[in-house]
């Protein structure tokens, strides 16, 4: 997986890298199947509190190695991860994980580059990062999860201008459009700055934040609000949450364990 994706973990904090940087991170078949590796290992880490996700080199991820995407349309009817297909996880994988993931970008993040980087629940970009919707300049259109992950972050009209002209915008304007949370000098330095402050939290607090955005975003009002009231009921008076306030009344950090009640 090393050839294609490098990931180690410290204190909590995954740091998920691309790791093709002579071919700026394009997406090959050995590419989708270390991310696929990569998003399975990562949830099996009982102790992960928070992921950064970037790509090696001059670039985040320039989208899919066309020369080496020769293999038909056999597996895109293959639901074999879920919801998704195989493509579709790479970018849909890290919003499965229960912590959150900062995508951290910079140089090209194209085509399937900015799906999987939408993937993330944030992403911190440099102002000079090149952005592109590409697909429509290979004939095809966006597969890997964009359309979902970009409802709520993207105005409609604005998304399909980006989808039908395939034009690059840069990371200035890809933060006015809202495919990009904020911009950064040094993109990775905050994202990981960030994970930080992210590990740093309840972490059962943080899974159960995840889950309700997760929830809000797809559910009605109703379910909603009976999917608020259940996590705080099992928050409420845990260990966890109980050192957290422990701590804040005497202003020291609190030590929280991983053994979460989820």
């Amino acid at each position: 997986m090393q050839d294609r994706v490098a990931m180690t973990v410290a204190d909590g904090i995954a740091d998920v890298r691309m790791n093709r940087p002579e071919k700026l991170n394009a997406l090959d078949p050995a590419m989708f199947d270390a991310l696929i590796d990569t998003i399975e290992r990562l949830g099996t880490v009982a102790d992960l509190r928070a992921v950064v996700l970037s790509g090696e080199g001059r670039g985040f991820c320039a989208g899919l190695d066309m020369a080496s995407m020769t293999g038909g349309t056999a597996a895109l009817d293959d639901r074999a991860h879920g919801i998704a297909n195989r493509y579709q996880q790479v970018a849909w994988g890290w919003r499965t994980l229960p912590v959150p993931v900062i995508a951290a970008l910079h140089g090209p993040v194209l085509g399937g580059g900015l799906q999987i980087a939408s993937g993330a629940d944030i992403r911190i970009a440099a102002p000079d990062t090149r952005l592109s919707v590409m697909e429509l300049k290979w004939g095809i259109v966006p597969d890997m999860a964009g359309h979902v992950l970009w409802r709520g972050l993207v105005r409609a009209d604005l998304l399909r201008e980006c989808i039908y002209t395939a034009r690059e915008f840069d990371g200035e304007e890809a933060a006015r459009l809202g495919f990009v949370t904020r911009i950064a000098a040094d993109p990775l330095a905050e994202a990981m700055a960030l994970a930080r402050a992210i590990a740093g939290r309840n972490p059962d607090a943080i899974r159960a934040a995840k889950r309700l955005a997760a929830r809000a975003a797809e559910a009605g009002a109703e379910a909603v609000l009976a999917a608020e009231a259940r996590e705080q009921a099992a928050l409420i008076g845990s260990a966890n949450q109980m050192e957290a306030v422990r701590a804040n009344l005497s202003g020291r950090a609190p030590v929280f364990t991983d053994q979460t009640i989820f």
